[in-house]
């Protein structure tokens, strides 16, 4: 028979308990100010028992001295402020690199200055930024070490580096933006702490790539006749969106975005109302909500095009109500990539003469929206058909009714489809002459 082993108590200590355990070591323990009885434990909060009885006493001595001298702590408080001097210590030597991406992926989580989650494709657009532009020139630095003379001598090559869009452009497009977003991760990093100040951050000239100095927005303004040859040179079934843009002045992702019950006919499909309720992204391929608020919007089809928009439906877009409207292929279930469309378009616009070089399918919208303020709509009216948010507060007494939108969409498409009608004529005149 086995002999039972007994843990005998061991004498009481002037200041504090020790205990041997059954595995041969000893444990430390005592009562705190707090009252509150603690037993020996490691800097990151683990259990700790020593080898020999010195040892424990020797803590507990260490103890008894500090709380002597007024500076203990709670063991798990302790254990706080010590991680808290470790993370400190750590944030003043991370990179640029190592903050940029916890910063990339806090804004996917975290609400704008909207209130509102960031959509995919703007943290997606924002991440190309820093690792195209901002990763190489600083990816290695400390952010404390990030001042405004490193962060001007950026913004300078970023200003002189050449357009990949146009070969002599005065401006590259690109370095505006990438300030922006260099900004946004800096302003975070003073609030973080981790920069005693934000740096002075120059803001680059926004000028367009596309064009001279000599260049105005009108120019974008394609004529009804033009807009027509355009309709035409886009093959089926994508032809329409030509007229979305122009007539309805629908943004890219607006238009690939359709699905048939959004367009409601009246009794005798002779009149119809768009209802703009989603986009699709051309960075993540994905059906979003619109731009903002504003872009969700309801609005008369231009009489101009319902005959066209009719048989588009018709010959060319699925039955079932989600179908969408211009499809990858005939009444296919498939919506037209971003990046499909804009080939598409690249060879349409070269088959039509008059056109500025590099003519966008958005200036189609520009175009329509420049042709209803012709007609007299308001500064309201124009921002509720474009589906704009920047509103002025003195737009928040003026009201747009869709009864006036109707009336400005058929008095643009009586003017847009005489200046049709008569280059026509004039064209048939000069064939008639030959």
């Amino acid at each position: 028979m086995g002999t039972k082993t007994e843990v005998r108590p061991q004498k009481r200590e002037a200041w504090g308990r020790l205990r041997k355990l059954p595995s041969k070591r000893w444990q430390a323990r005592y009562v705190g100010p707090d009252d509150k009885v603690y037993s020996a434990r490691t800097e990151d909060d683990k259990p700790l028992t020593f080898l020999t009885k010195g040892d424990a006493r020797a803590w507990l001595n260490g103890v008894h001295a500090a709380i002597s001298r007024g500076e203990w702590l709670p063991p798990g408080e302790a254990v706080r402020r010590r991680r808290a001097a470790a993370e400190a210590v750590a944030a003043r030597d991370v990179t640029f690199r190592e903050y940029a991406e916890r910063w990339l992926e806090r804004i996917t989580t975290e609400p704008g200055k909207g209130g509102k989650l960031r959509r995919p494709g703007t943290v997606l657009a924002y991440r190309g930024r820093v690792r195209n532009y901002l990763m190489t020139p600083l990816g290695d630095v400390k952010v404390r070490e990030i001042d405004t003379e490193q962060v001007r001598a950026l913004v300078i090559k970023l200003v002189a580096m050449p357009s990949v869009l146009k070969e002599d452009a005065k401006h590259n497009g690109i370095a505006g933006d990438a300030v922006d977003v260099l900004k946004m991760i800096l302003r975070a990093a003073a609030r973080d702490g981790l920069l005693a100040k934000m740096p002075d951050v120059p803001t680059p000239t926004r000028k367009s790539v596309r064009h001279d100095d000599a260049h105005t927005p009108e120019d974008d303004v394609a004529t009804p006749t033009q807009v027509d040859l355009l309709y035409g040179a886009v093959p089926q079934p994508w032809r329409i969106a030509v007229l979305f843009a122009a007539w309805c002045q629908l943004r890219r992702g607006e238009v690939l975005g359709l699905q048939r019950h959004d367009i409601v006919w009246n009794s005798d499909r002779t009149a119809a109302i768009l209802h703009v309720r989603r986009q699709k992204n051309g960075s993540t391929g994905k059906l979003t909500d619109p731009k903002s608020d504003s872009g969700r919007r309801s609005m008369a089809v231009p009489p101009l095009m319902i005959e066209r928009l009719r048989e588009h439906l018709d010959e060319h877009v699925g039955r079932g109500r989600m179908a969408p409207v211009v499809p990858g292929a005939v009444r296919g279930n498939q919506y037209l990539s971003a990046s499909r469309w804009n080939g598409i378009w690249a060879a349409a616009r070269g088959a039509v003469s008059g056109l500025p070089d590099g003519y966008r399918f958005h200036d189609l919208r520009h175009t329509g929206l420049t042709r209803i303020a012709q007609e007299g709509a308001t500064l309201a009216e124009l921002m509720r058909r474009g589906g704009h948010s920047d509103v002025t507060v003195v737009l928040r007494y003026q009201k747009a009714t869709i009864a006036r939108d109707i009336e400005l969409a058929a008095r643009m498409s009586v003017t847009a489809g005489e200046e049709i009608r008569v280059e026509m004529e004039r064209a048939k005149s000069e064939d008639r002459a030959a």
